[in-house]
């Protein structure tokens, strides 16, 4: 994709935002299903290198966000609860069990939702109007965009 076609969602300011050119589609994004197992979890984690991640349901419905944080309070014992250590006890508590609410935003939010969502998290989770799953919009994606949009922007010229 050419640098003008990823700045064009930020050309109308206030306006609906075309958030698809910035869109990292769900099939290249590491996510969870809310019935995974805190292992399969963790290991998923692991294997992808990310800190956090996008967790939908089996129909494939957005449903929360989960984090190496999250992860690491579940195994910490609480007060009466006592601490999930081995395997066997990681295989019974599943990725629901842990979940945090994170915002997700529509595919047609607009640019001052996106904006406000992406300040408290590295990445927005993007659904379409069943709640669908369909993407997350990165920091780096609207950060490079903002950058290529200042770059493609005319220079000012001194008015005499």
């Amino acid at each position: 994709m050419t640098q003008a076609a990823r700045s064009a969602p930020f050309q109308k300011r206030g306006m609906t935002v075309n958030i698809a050119y910035l869109l990292t589609p769900k099939h290249r994004v590491a996510f969870l299903y809310d019935d995974n197992t805190i292992r399969q979890g963790l290991e998923k984690l692991r294997h992808h290198g990310r800190s956090a991640v996008p967790v939908i349901n089996r129909k494939g419905q957005y449903v929360g966000t989960v984090s190496e944080g999250d992860f690491l309070w579940r195994l910490l014992p609480d007060e009466g609860t006592p601490c999930p250590c081995s395997v066997k006890e990681l295989e019974r508590l599943h990725v629901r069990d842990i979940l945090r609410e994170n915002p997700s935003v529509r595919i047609t939010a607009s640019l001052d939702e996106l904006l406000d969502s992406i300040v408290r998290q590295n990445f927005v989770p993007v659904v379409d109007d069943l709640n669908s799953f369909i993407g997350i919009v990165t920091r780096q994606d609207i950060i490079r965009s903002l950058a290529a949009e200042k770059d493609a922007a005319p220079p000012l010229r001194k008015i005499v």
